[in-house]
């Protein structure tokens, strides 16, 4: 099933941010920065094509922090490292006052 464009340009930009591919260590930080500001479907979806088009143990993996990050908080520090490698790949959603914090 093809992603909606939107979803595809994520996809991307995460591709373009780690292009060895995400590192488990950044799987955590980066579902709950993508969960601040996308849907549960939108970023399921993104997790699907990100395990499909990895090994089978980074699909595994993928799954568990999404689950993971809906039961545990995730440190801010780990966040803001993941917003910032993913500004560097030109992400606009990753750019600091884009992450949904007001005030």
């Amino acid at each position: 099933m093809a992603l909606p464009p939107v979803l595809s340009a994520i996809v991307g930009w995460l591709r373009a941010g780690y292009p060895e591919g995400v590192p488990e260590v950044d799987y955590l930080p980066l579902f709950a920065l993508l969960g601040s500001q996308l849907t549960d479907a939108e970023v399921s979806q993104i997790a699907d094509e990100l395990a499909s088009s990895g090994n089978p143990e980074s699909a595994g993996a993928i799954r568990a922090a999404i689950t993971t990050v809906t039961d545990q908080p995730v440190g801010e520090s780990d966040i803001a490292r993941v917003r910032a490698r993913l500004a560097e790949g030109g992400w606009p959603l990753a750019r600091p006052g884009l992450a949904g914090h007001h005030g």
